[in-house]
């Protein structure tokens, strides 16, 4: 089998955007700007037909329905089992949650390892952590780092053990 040329850069950002507002058109689902994750029924179809074949062989590829709208910054959180994050928003930009390791609950719906959840900006939401924690990834178009500096930290931060 010929291996395929493999070139990441065939649309721009625009075009990216189209392709998400065409995938919601021909699906008919709406993508208002909500609380979104990747558990919801409606994103496994719209992840059929956001699937990217402009990838290197043995790779699966597809776009999420959603994107964060202005320059983001990058955040990593570890958390201990049933921990709670109290209802908040988020008033400066949008934001994404990778879950890396363990879960979440977020309104009846548990979120593992791979999934995502969707905050616009200005959303409240809440959360609890799963019984073995989690890790998780985030992408914020706001800078949720607080005043104090930890530079100690950051560089050495405490080792995670799941109980």
């Amino acid at each position: 089998m010929a291996e395929r040329k493999f070139d990441p850069n065939q649309l721009t950002f625009e075009e990216g955007l189209d392709r998400i507002q065409r995938a919601s058109e021909q699906t008919g689902i709406k993508l208002e700007r909500r609380i979104l994750t990747s558990r919801e029924p409606e994103v496994e179809k719209l992840s059929h037909t956001l699937a990217v074949n402009n990838i290197p062989e043995g790779f699966h590829k597809w776009q999420l329905p959603v994107y964060l709208d202005s320059p983001s910054q990058l955040f990593i959180s570890v958390a201990e089992p049933y921990a709670k994050v109290a209802r908040h928003s988020h008033r400066d930009g949008d934001g994404i949650r990778f879950i890396v390791a363990g879960s979440i609950m977020y309104e009846g719906q548990e979120l593992t390892a791979g999934d995502w959840m969707f905050i616009p900006a200005g959303h409240e939401y809440e959360f609890t952590v799963g019984r073995f924690g989690a890790s998780m990834c985030y992408c914020y178009c706001c800078s949720c780092a607080g005043f104090q500096l930890g530079f100690d930290d950051v560089v050495n931060p405490p080792p995670f053990i799941p109980a």
